[in-house]
């Protein structure tokens, strides 16, 4: 039976910016660094049989100088598109994800930003902190407007969207959903071609993994299908949407605005248009980052941790 247990967790800053998080509890042997750049990798697995990852580019190249004891990855999250899959199944190395760990965390978010833009309130947080009450004395200057009887278009509906689906339901939306495999329409769902979806939407929320086919889903092109009226949310990857193509739409308005947790650089540039545009919320991918999704986070690390040390491994999206 094989007794290494070394951990190695690369960048726990990421996660543990409050020091809430106890890595020490993921093996007997574990060692966590805040971060790690692309030269210090390699000199930190050293004799590692497991790591530990959050969103940071595991490459082919790396993976091809990984020592022959390393045979677990853990990436921290649900999404994995940071990692070259191809490169470690030719290395043997298994990686594992963390599924369904912040998905009511995540469309809770999604569902914030929706109520948030239809009623203008960053535009209202705004004109306060500048010092404007005519809000208050001359009545409301801002557009204001129901979620209810409003038709939302979920783009992938697994955990998370599926999560959005339901709250949608009960805030009396109408929902469309375009996924890979169509499930049967009922009388508050119906599914439809992602361009039926584009067209028809008060809102579009996206919840779909970043993969080839995904990059860049929302364009120019896919951009000019929507109302003039309609409101994206994004809460999933950046990259699914050409940011250029976004900001251009909303300072043109071919779109109401657009809520978006996270962006295709994260941390955004300082110079983005994003952060001072009136119609935009943006956050700094904080969907997954609650103190009880975190917590939530760390056992199921150590579910994968353990799991693959005693032969049976979970969660697993190299195979």
């Amino acid at each position: 039976m094989e007794t290494n247990q070394k951990t190695v967790v690369m960048n726990a800053g990421k996660m543990n910016f409050d020091g809430s998080m106890d890595f020490q509890s993921l093996s007997p042997d574990t060692t966590v660094y805040d971060d790690t750049r692309p030269d210090e990798f390699i000199g930190r697995i050293q004799g590692a049989r497991a790591i530990v990852t959050k969103e940071l580019p595991v490459t082919a190249d790396l993976i091809e100088q990984f020592p022959d004891s390393l045979q677990l990855i853990v990436e921290a999250g649900t999404g994995f598109n940071n990692i070259d899959i191809e490169a470690a199944k030719k290395r043997g190395i298994t990686v594992c994800n963390i599924p369904a760990y912040s998905s009511e965390r995540v469309a809770h978010t999604a569902i914030m930003m929706m109520l948030c833009l239809s009623s203008t309130m960053q535009v209202q947080l705004k004109m306060l902190a500048n010092g404007d009450r005519s809000n208050f004395t001359e009545h409301l200057k801002v557009p204001h407007c129901e979620v209810n009887g409003k038709t939302l278009g979920v783009v992938g509906a697994g955990n998370i969207g599926g999560q959005v689906v339901k709250v949608a339901q009960a805030l009396g939306m109408r929902v469309l959903i375009c996924k890979r495999h169509q499930g049967t329409d009922t009388e508050t769902i119906k599914y439809v071609s992602f361009e039926e979806l584009m067209k028809q939407s008060d809102y579009v929320s996206l919840h779909c993994p970043l993969t080839a086919e995904t990059r860049h889903i929302v364009n120019a092109d896919t951009l000019k299908l929507m109302k003039p009226t309609a409101f994206l949310i994004n809460t999933s990857r950046g990259a699914l949407v050409d940011e250029a193509a976004l900001i251009e739409a909303l300072q043109s308005g071919t779109i109401a605005g657009a809520g978006l947790d996270v962006q295709e650089q994260e941390p955004p540039a300082e110079d983005n248009p994003l952060y001072t545009l009136d119609n935009v919320i943006i956050t700094p991918h904080m969907g997954w980052k609650g103190y009880e999704t975190r917590q939530r986070l760390l056992a199921i690390i150590r579910n994968d941790i353990q799991g693959f040390f005693s032969g049976k491994p979970v969660n697993v999206v190299s195979d």
